[in-house]
């Protein structure tokens, strides 16, 4: 924390575009922490929170967009032989992508809060050749959520700071889980609520009728 209060004192708002620039492809920057502690300086400083927010979602945009690129054009065999210096090795690769094939566009929305995939996504998109226009959507929106979500506990908890965060990476990837499993069951239950619903009724209908049976007797 004293390393990163120290950049942003030199370098201001640029730390957060080039840091989360960095950390987008793939090389080591806490993200998460100096977008905290910028939040927490709107506070007790001189930083404007809407600029904060707009240099870190530049940052972190654009660094993924290059990745994009970058895996589109270089394709799977140039990361299977080289991916290892993008420290994007051919088993993380393909866990990745089954996690692409099994959540689909959806885990553009959620990358973001989970450590080691956020770094990558971008590559892997570009890789599995996702449409651009999808990419954006997706990959832009969980990026402002990511954003704003960090930028705002730093406002907000600031002085329990490394705490609050310490948390947050303990517990995002059960989180992200459990929010994409009710999301799944959303889903399931809209596309076949036909079959579902009148299956329910069927089950409600039934414990109802015994234990009134029960009751009477």
């Amino acid at each position: 924390m004293q390393w990163i209060n120290q950049l942003f004192e030199q370098y201001g708002y640029l730390v957060l575009f080039f840091g989360l620039f960095t950390e987008s492809i793939a090389l080591p920057f806490p993200g998460e922490l100096a977008m905290a502690i910028s939040g927490h300086i709107s506070v007790v400083g001189h930083f404007h929170l809407g600029w904060i927010m707009l240099c870190a979602f530049l940052g972190a945009t654009i660094g993924t967009t290059v990745t994009y690129f970058v895996g589109r054009k270089l394709g799977i065999p140039f990361f299977e032989k080289y991916g290892k210096y993008f420290f994007l090795t051919p088993p993380r690769l393909t866990k990745i992508t089954i996690w692409f094939d099994k959540y689909g566009n959806k885990l553009l929305l959620v990358s973001y809060f989970i450590p080691g995939l956020r770094h990558f996504t971008g590559y892997v998109s570009g890789v599995l050749r996702i449409p651009l226009r999808t990419f954006f959507l997706f990959n832009h929106f969980g990026a402002l959520i990511w954003v704003i979500t960090y930028v705002m506990i730093g406002k907000i908890f600031g002085n329990e700071l490394e705490h609050i965060l310490h948390l947050i990476t303990r517990y995002s990837i059960r989180a992200v889980f459990v929010i994409a499993a009710f999301l799944l069951l959303v889903m399931v239950l809209k596309r076949h609520k036909h079959i579902i619903v009148p299956w329910l009724l069927a089950r409600f209908r039934l414990v109802y009728k015994m234990l009134f049976a029960r009751s009477g007797s």
